[in-house]
């Protein structure tokens, strides 16, 4: 009997040990992953902070000298022979960031300083770009290089470099939670990495603190359109969203066909981001007004507080973004597809009679979610930047968005795991297409 008792009692003491030895390792990479995501988010805020500076003082610098527009080739020569000097001929850009988590491609140190002076020669100039790709860039290679220093595993690096995209895009945006869970959800659709989770998050949070006490402000609640919710006009936004979604197709395609047209026809690096800032400027002319240059922030701004958009806006912001990033100019597709949303989104609210402001908040996340493919991240952006009132609304144009958008993305390394028409694990996996 004595026996048997003490062998339960071994059973219980062995089963305890057992757990304070797992409730260590829990405990230890908890705190491990608690001092990493501050450190980069802290890291990552300042340099975000200055990146964000820099964007807004060569875009004021470029609407004060419109002239500048004339030395974008020069500004293209410079961008070309910087990454050339750097042993960078073959950057991918964002897409090789979204490998480097999935695959053994590494992201190199000289990343982040090449994005970051890249990025503020396309915006002088007035290439027609965004910023969340230099800032996923700028991220990765911050981390990946603390990463390296602190002699992190191979796992573990790969998580830093999701916290550090996740800070960095934070610090330029605005939006935290979005900022961590776009992070997750990008790399391959249908599957996130949980594990990263709290990291990401965490490193979001102080990256967004710094931007906000190093004086940048940052755009919350957005949207003026403050109405109860009404189903008449739940059928108006699921138009707006399915639409939308055709127009994202549009753009993941022009854009995509642009640049393979680019890298066909004109082999020399040189060359062709020459060319492609000479059809810049005339397009720019040919245009007759500049809001299609830069960033275009204004414009978005304009139309979320209900002004409305002319109808060619959208068609005219799309072609210039797909020239600047064909012929080799940086920054990234994601505003630019905000604004060609946002502008069609308002253009579309005129003819079905629905708010012009609500109208270019559905359209800016329809169009979000449909070229990068991202869902839940597309809701929580929905919600940061324009608050929780009208979520029904958004939700529901996520979903018909990434929904009726197939399998078209910006980013060529994206990976589908499941069917969007059925619940199948995808085995052959196909990337994102344009």
């Amino acid at each position: 009997m004595k026996t048997k008792e003490n062998s339960i009692v071994h059973q219980l003491i062995s089963q305890i040990k057992n757990n304070l030895n797992g409730s260590k390792i829990y405990l230890f990479t908890f705190l491990k992953w608690t001092i990493l995501a501050i450190l980069i988010g802290a890291v990552c805020g300042l340099v975000g902070t200055a990146f964000h500076a820099t964007i807004e003082y060569v875009t004021e610098l470029r609407m004060q000298s419109p002239w500048l527009l004339y030395l974008l080739p020069v500004f293209g020569l410079i961008l070309v022979f910087s990454y050339r000097a750097c042993h960078q001929i073959n950057d991918r850009g964002t897409n090789q960031v979204l490998d480097a988590i999935t695959t053994p491609e590494k992201v190199t140190p000289q990343l982040a300083p090449l994005i970051f002076l890249a990025s503020a020669l396309t915006h002088l100039g007035g290439g027609s770009a965004g910023r969340e790709g230099a800032a996923l860039q700028i991220g990765s290679s911050l981390a990946t290089t603390i990463g390296k220093l602190l002699r992190l595993n191979e796992q573990d690096l790969k998580t830093l470099t999701l916290c550090g995209m996740s800070a960095v895009f934070s610090s330029l945006f605005g939006t935290p939670l979005a900022a961590a869970v776009f992070s997750l959800e990008v790399i391959s659709v249908g599957i996130m990495y949980y594990s990263a989770l709290y990291p990401c998050i965490l490193a979001s949070i102080p990256a967004y603190a710094v931007t906000g006490k190093m004086g940048i402000e940052l755009g919350t609640d957005l949207m003026t359109y403050t109405n109860e919710f009404q189903y008449s006009t739940l059928f108006q936004v699921l138009i707006v969203a399915v639409l939308t979604s055709v127009v994202s197709i549009l753009f993941c395609v022009v854009t995509g066909h642009v640049h393979k047209w680019f890298h066909v026809y004109i082999k020399n690096d040189y060359l062709r981001i020459v060319v492609g800032a000479f059809l810049i400027i005339l397009l720019t002319l040919a245009f007759g007004t500049r809001i299609y240059n830069g960033v275009g922030m204004e414009t978005i701004l304009d139309t979320l507080g209900g002004a409305p958009a002319r109808p060619e806006m959208f068609l005219l912001k799309l072609l210039l973004t797909a020239v600047t990033i064909g012929c080799g100019f940086r920054g990234g597709e994601i505003v630019p597809c905000m604004f060609v949303g946002s502008t069609f989104g308002s253009f579309l609210s005129g003819l079905i009679g629905l708010d012009p402001g609500l109208g270019a908040a559905i359209g800016l996340i329809a169009m979000f979610c449909g070229c990068v493919n991202c869902p839940i991240a597309s809701i929580i952006l929905a919600m940061e930047l324009f608050g929780g009132t009208q979520m029904m609304y958004f939700g529901l144009a996520c979903a018909i968005s990434y929904s009726l958008s197939g399998y078209f993305g910006v980013y060529t390394s994206q990976h589908f795991n499941y069917s969007k028409i059925s619940v199948e694990f995808l085995k052959n996996r196909p990337r994102a297409k344009h």
